[in-house]
């Protein structure tokens, strides 16, 4: 099927005016979602996840003093599990008993706990 090429019908004038219309419909729609896309600086955004939040350069000197913190929690938290392993736990029986004596003690002691005769 064609369509007549006579300017004055009614038809194509109402497809010319739709197809205008349809033209700057989508280029307003394509403008809409470009603000959209990328939102303005200066406007407040108010909350936004991490990842979708523009990225801002830091200075040279912002990193450095970002990683003297990082270096001084990391310092801080070793600190803390060597005086955790160090405070008053159960220690070994070699770090308990220092000499021969002591060492011969505790194991006359070892053995009457673990015999089966009782000292009455």
């Amino acid at each position: 099927m064609t369509t007549p090429e006579n300017p004055g019908n009614p038809e194509i004038l109402g497809l010319k005016d739709a197809l205008a219309r349809a033209r700057a419909a989508s280029e307003e729609m394509a403008s809409t979602l470009r603000e959209g896309q990328q939102p303005e600086t200066e406007e407040p955004l108010g909350w936004q996840p991490i990842w979708k939040r523009p990225r801002t350069p830091k200075s040279e000197a912002d990193k450095k003093e970002e990683l003297r913190k990082q270096r001084r929690r990391l310092q801080d938290a070793a600190r803390r599990r060597l005086a955790a392993g160090e405070s008053r736990r159960p220690r070994s029986r070699q770090s308990r008993i220092g000499n021969a004596a002591a060492r011969r003690d505790a194991r006359a002691l070892s053995r009457v706990r673990h015999s089966t005769g009782w000292l009455w």
